[in-house]
């Protein structure tokens, strides 16, 4: 049977072509989408929370994702020091704003007292210095090299107000822009207020046991632990799940429609062989098993063709433009479950067809 199946692919290669491509872009779909959605979705959870800090202090809806108030008393920072269990504390402004210059459409900034934050979370500065003047920001290497900047330009933020670049620091944590904690103070008039408070706890602590000593001895606040923040990245985008089962679904519905009409023509032009294989014995079942081997190697030479081109485009689109791209097990399974379920799942119909032609009529004809 096997080798009926190969010459049957290699007597009408465009043909086999077309439903090979057909498979392959269902694949490419799935894993190009879903690889670029994880990739970018972890680089924003990882560089959002790179921070050694295990404890954030905030106020009930203080760091929703398009959250630019600052509603926590800098007071605070003080009373979490008196704490047992507590080693230090920074405060925090997170602003975010409209940018139709910027990649996504929208520009964070910090507002930070630059050395503590630094030492609590081991980043550096690696070229220039840090923030001494209100109007100085600091940025990270990413978004120095995005934006062609250098250190002693002006970057114009709050709308056209100058700041002078003065330093570049790593790794990425947080907004890549980071000015004084008085600077964005003054800028948004919140005096001695901030959107979170980072805890640094001290050696040997139990972050839940120092979570709850704060929750019980300054009540009403919000006390989330940087663990918990860090959670499965398609968890926080809203829809993207629905976005990546939509792929799904529109790739499985390319590799059975490529299937089916490929495979419903060729059987319409091969009506006088399988005539001639049912009059010398061929039945129903063996039939229908030499159009669905046809759909099989055709999903799994589209799978392969597939997976090549996708991480051919990822490594390319990666190098040339920055994106990263991250491969899950699981949608990989799912490509694979689609290049082979939607392969033979589109040759059904045409291979019922198939097992289904009366011998007699078509020799007649023929």
């Amino acid at each position: 049977m096997l080798e009926l199946i190969l010459a049957n692919l290699k007597t009408r290669p465009f043909r086999t072509l077309i439903s090979v491509v057909g498979v392959s872009l269902g694949v490419i779909l799935i894993l190009l989408f879903t690889g670029l959605a994880r990739g970018l979705s972890e680089n924003m959870a990882n560089r959002a929370f790179n921070l050694d800090a295990e404890i954030f202090f905030t106020r009930p809806g203080a760091m929703e994702p398009t959250s630019s108030n600052a509603s926590v008393s800098t007071t605070y920072a003080e009373r979490l020091l008196e704490i047992e269990g507590v080693k230090s504390t920074v405060p925090v402004i997170r602003y975010i704003t409209p940018d139709t210059t910027g990649r996504w459409g929208i520009r964070q900034l910090d507002g930070v007292e630059w050395q503590p934050f630094a030492e609590m979370n081991n980043i550096r500065i690696v070229a220039g210095r840090g923030t001494a003047a209100n109007d100085e920001i600091v940025i990270d290497e990413r978004q120095m090299a995005d934006d062609k900047l250098k250190i002693g330009e002006t970057m114009e933020l709050f709308g056209a107000k100058p700041y002078k670049i003065v330093g570049v620091f790593a790794p990425p944590s947080g907004a890549r822009i980071k000015m004084s904690l008085a600077a964005m103070q003054d800028a948004l008039e919140s005096p001695n207020k901030c959107t979170y408070i980072l805890v640094k706890i001290q050696d040997g602590a139990n972050p839940d046991e120092v979570a709850a000593r704060i929750d019980g001895q300054l009540p009403g606040n919000k006390i989330n632990l940087t663990r918990d923040l860090i959670i499965d990245a398609q968890d926080r985008i809203p829809a993207l799940n629905t976005f990546l089962r939509v792929l799904v679904g529109l790739g499985a519905f390319v590799s059975i429609v490529f299937v089916l009409l490929s495979m419903y023509t060729t059987i319409t032009e091969r009506r006088k062989e399988i005539g001639i294989l049912k009059s010398l014995g061929a039945s129903k079942s063996f039939i229908i098993s030499v159009i669905e081997g046809e759909a099989f190697l055709i999903g799994i030479l589209g799978l392969l063709l597939g997976f090549s081109a996708s991480f051919l485009t990822a490594y390319i689109i990666q190098s040339s433009f920055d994106l990263q791209f991250e491969f899950s097990l699981i949608w990989i399974l799912t490509a694979i479950v689609i290049a082979i379920g939607g392969s033979l799942v589109g040759a059904l119909y045409p291979a019922w067809r198939a097992s289904d032609i009366d011998p007699v009529l078509v020799l007649t004809n023929e």
